[in-house]
């Protein structure tokens, strides 16, 4: 009896279940049902190839319908020969890289009917300015939500820029909810018509936004669009085709940084998610 308690043990309380059939078996029957119930947590018994194990999707790579193939008029291509279709598609090839920074806005006022930055929200929006302002990135120009609290954001960063830096608003990049999150959250839960208009609106933002470079860009751009955080973490996730409800399951802090390129063949990767790296901790806040 000791050393069946003691094989018992080593075996691991998974088997325990066994045990009770095991003292009612001679002992090379239950050594024998120990190595098997061993067995069967240990063993595969079944050959697996890579791709088995590590199931993947596949990358659209014409995830914004502006490869070369899409923008060829259809027209030019049917009556082009062979030399002339190549130089359509070279015509219509992007070179350039897009350099997308999407700006929180600073804190607000969350008790106000006019929700408007804090004192701290200016600060903030100040120290991001300064931040900017002294990188050694050429920046290209900025659209801001035309929200108050994301305008107040822009207009305090653009203080730290020439007045004839490129500047636009756009309703399309206002606050709401882009898409119905999994998990749910507890306390904020829209209601289904607002997703309906909403999310209409913040993928048309997306669509507006994030493309690869018309092949007419020959520099590169870096281009600053100041909005909101629910908006942000749709735009993550859709730029990196994540799953789409999965955006609130991040959190950005108010004046951070998130950093998306945008390469000539459609490839999209994330420099950046979050920076708050201008602010020091008792400037930091999520409200």
């Amino acid at each position: 009896m000791a050393s069946m308690v003691s094989t018992l043990m080593k075996v691991g309380v998974p088997s325990a279940a066994a045990a009770v059939g095991v003292f009612l078996l001679s002992d090379d029957e239950g050594r024998n049902l120990l190595f098997r119930k061993a067995g069967a947590f240990t063993n595969n018994h079944s050959a697996k190839s890579f791709d088995e194990h590590f199931p993947r999707g596949e990358w659209n790579r014409n995830w914004d319908f502006r490869d070369p193939m899409s923008l060829v008029d259809s027209r030019k291509w049917e009556k082009a020969d062979e030399e002339g279709r190549k130089k359509l598609l070279e015509e219509n090839k992007a070179t350039a890289t897009r350099n997308i920074f999407l700006i929180r806005h600073g804190q607000y006022h969350l008790d106000r009917e006019v929700k408007c930055l804090t004192p701290l929200g200016r600060e903030q929006a100040d120290l991001l300015g300064k931040r900017l302002a002294k990188s050694d990135i050429k920046f290209t120009n900025l659209t801001m939500s035309t929200m108050i609290r994301a305008t107040e954001t822009a207009n305090i960063i653009l203080s730290h820029f020439p007045d004839n830096f490129p500047r636009a608003s756009s309703s399309l990049i206002e606050e709401g909810p882009p898409y119905p999150p999994v998990p749910d959250h507890k306390a904020w839960r829209p209601l289904h018509p607002e997703f309906y208009s909403e999310a209409a609106r913040i993928e048309s933002a997306f669509r507006k936004i994030f493309h690869r470079a018309p092949p007419t860009q020959k520099e590169d751009s870096y281009e600053l669009v100041v909005c909101h955080a629910n908006v942000i973490r749709y735009f993550i996730c859709r730029a990196l085709q994540f799953p789409p409800e999965g955006w609130l399951r991040m959190s950005l802090g108010n004046c951070s940084l998130t950093w998306i390129v945008i390469r000539p063949k459609g490839d999209v990767s994330i420099r950046s998610i979050g920076d708050i790296g201008h602010l020091v901790p008792n400037k930091v806040s999520f409200t």
